[in-house]
């Protein structure tokens, strides 16, 4: 059996290590899945500099089995004494019908590969996106925080954003939504120089913003990338999937102190991103299978 393409993306970096900036050029994709997997003929890339997440940029749109692009796009700030500490990660999207789009495949290129200055064109070969189809109780914590040692399971180190890691799965049978919180990533103490006691605390909100339902993780204590492993269930009518928000909120718990929220994130209705509304709405389309993916927290 023909091993599965997920894309092969031609793409041309140039670093100039004087005025800190990286230019990518995606000229084209080659090696796409058939049209019976993903389901659409139209394709675009979208990139993030990691590990912050703040600059961004996405291909226009381009149809055929054989996209062309050749589209420039930069970023800036990338210090060259740094330069181990950044990638970048490359996304391809299916583009459906309705503007519906499908994540076909994803690789993070690690800066650590690149001449420091002038040009570098290689094929960046896309890997299946991260979802673990089974990062249930049966599978174990290692695995869980090592498959795909070099996708976006593998959260960046050195300083970088905190990152929760979220499975999400529905069955419209009996209208359960399970939302496993499985770990985090770069919690930090913001008051103090330790890692912090930290917990999460999920709620469900209906359309009108009122809230559904409520609970909590127990709390992990000074761990700066905590694993909690805790499924949460939810009832939800498969008409009413589409109208709840799901907020996951990370605490840092002190003694005799309030409680200081280290940042949070929202999946549904009111997704917080583009990520957030990516992974509920592969969720829905997974046919009662767990989805999971990483997820930048947002400040308070």
């Amino acid at each position: 059996e023909p091993v599965a393409k997920y894309g092969t993306l031609d793409v041309t970096f140039d670093y100039d290590s004087q005025e800190q900036k990286l230019l990518v050029t995606v000229t084209a994709v080659t090696d796409i899945p058939t049209y019976s997997r993903t389901g659409g003929s139209s394709w675009q890339v979208h990139l993030v500099l990691l590990p912050i997440k703040k600059q961004k940029a996405k291909t226009s749109i381009q149809r055929g089995p054989c996209p062309v692009f050749t589209e420039t796009f930069k970023f800036n700030h990338v210090e060259s004494e740094m330069i181990g500490n950044y990638a970048v990660r490359f996304r391809l999207y299916s583009i459906r019908r309705m503007k519906k789009e499908r994540i076909v495949g994803e690789k993070i290129f690690y800066l650590t590969k690149l001449n420091l200055q002038g040009k570098m064109s290689v094929p960046v070969i896309l890997e299946p996106s991260y979802s673990l189809s089974g990062c249930d109780s049966q599978m174990s914590t290692s695995e869980v925080s090592c498959s795909g040692s070099t996708s976006s399971c593998q959260s960046l180190v050195h300083g970088s954003a905190p990152e929760i890691l979220v499975g999400l799965l529905y069955n419209a049978t009996t209208g359960r939504l399970s939302a496993e919180v499985i770990k985090g990533s770069h919690f930090k103490n913001l008051a103090a120089n330790r890692p912090p006691n930290t917990y999460v605390k999920l709620t469900l909100l209906n359309s009108m913003g009122q809230e559904m339902s409520k609970c909590k993780t127990s709390v992990r204590r000074g761990q700066p990338n905590p694993v909690y492993k805790e499924t949460f269930v939810f009832q939800v009518a498969l008409f009413q999937l589409s109208d709840v928000t799901l907020i996951l909120s990370v605490y840092n718990k002190r003694s005799m102190k309030r409680k200081e929220m280290i940042g949070w994130i929202s999946l549904g209705l009111n997704s917080s991103g583009e990520d957030e509304l990516n992974h509920w709405t592969e969720m829905k389309e997974s046919k009662g299978q767990q989805v999971c993916r990483w997820h930048t927290l947002l400040e308070s």
